[in-house]
């Protein structure tokens, strides 16, 4: 996948019955599903019951088992309620006979009221003075770790630029926090708010256990712990432009029992506050 277009073949699912939709998946470097293809493809299933014109508002979802790129997700939507002024949706994701995901999602009617926002983080780099992943596999491709050479090699409809970059040469504890901007390649002049939302949650899988992974980068890498998202949850706010940057502000409050938990805000370049994400994830030492 190298653009939207590529991005919205994968998410935007076949109707398979009512209430009832498949997909197929691509991968972003990882011998298994991504979650954030399954949890943008759930919420496309769940806005294919909608039909009142609400917009999603908040969603939470466990991973189960982890997802064949081989094989053919299939969701199914559960309608909850369809109350006066909000919809919930339940969705399940099958694979083998098991499910190996599950979403709640609420969707409420567009409405008026009161608003404030905690302020984006002061003084950030701009994207223009930072190097993007494809930067840095062009610039340093022959001298980083294969594992990492690998992962950037894949390409990708989202272009990241981290504002600080960890050495992999030189490993070290960092505080456990981090700033990324993102943006989508190609156009994207007609995507609707509902699109939006679900390509926002496919990529705000990126980067968000890394956070909780930096805290401990002296001895922990990708190479010698196990990782997996556990759980998922996002709240939207706003709405926004994809042709701009948008930047993801992510900090860790806490990692135990082989968990790391992660946080996130996700702004707007003038610094309108759009969503906010939060997910545990596995982070287990491989044992020698």
């Amino acid at each position: 996948m190298q653009t939207i277009n590529d991005l919205l073949k994968v998410l935007v699912l076949d109707k398979v019955e009512e209430n009832q939709f498949k997909g197929i998946s691509k991968t972003v470097g990882s011998p298994n599903v991504f979650g954030g293809q399954v949890l943008a493809q759930a919420i496309n299933a769940a806005y294919r019951t909608i039909f009142n014109g609400r917009i999603l508002h908040s969603m939470h979802s466990y991973f189960l088992e982890a997802g064949d790129l081989e094989l053919p997700i299939t969701y199914n939507v559960a309608i909850i309620r369809d109350g006066g002024s909000f919809s919930t949706r339940r969705v399940t994701a099958h694979q083998k006979g098991k499910i190996i995901f599950i979403l709640a999602a609420s969707f409420q009617r567009i409405e008026d009221g009161y608003s404030h926002q905690i302020d984006a983080i002061k003084n950030i780099k701009p994207p223009e003075e930072l190097a993007s992943w494809d930067d840095m596999l062009e610039q340093f491709g022959e001298f980083l770790p294969r594992k990492s050479k690998a992962f950037l090699e894949i390409p990708r409809p989202v272009m990241f630029k981290p504002v600080d970059v960890p050495n992999p040469f030189e490993p070290e504890n960092m505080e456990p926090y981090t700033n990324v901007w993102f943006k989508l390649k190609g156009e994207n002049n007609k995507v609707d708010l509902a699109t939006k939302q679900q390509i926002l949650t496919y990529i705000s899988d990126y980067n968000v256990l890394s956070v909780a992974l930096q805290r401990h980068g002296s001895k922990a890498h990708w190479g010698n712990t196990i990782t997996a998202s556990l759980d998922h949850s996002m709240w939207y706010f706003r709405d926004f432009d994809f042709n701009d940057w948008l930047l993801y502000s992510l900090d860790s409050p806490s990692a135990s029992n082989a968990r790391g938990f992660a946080r996130g805000n996700i702004y707007t370049r003038k610094g309108e506050l759009i969503a906010s994400v939060a997910q545990e994830g596995l982070m287990r030492p491989i044992k020698k």
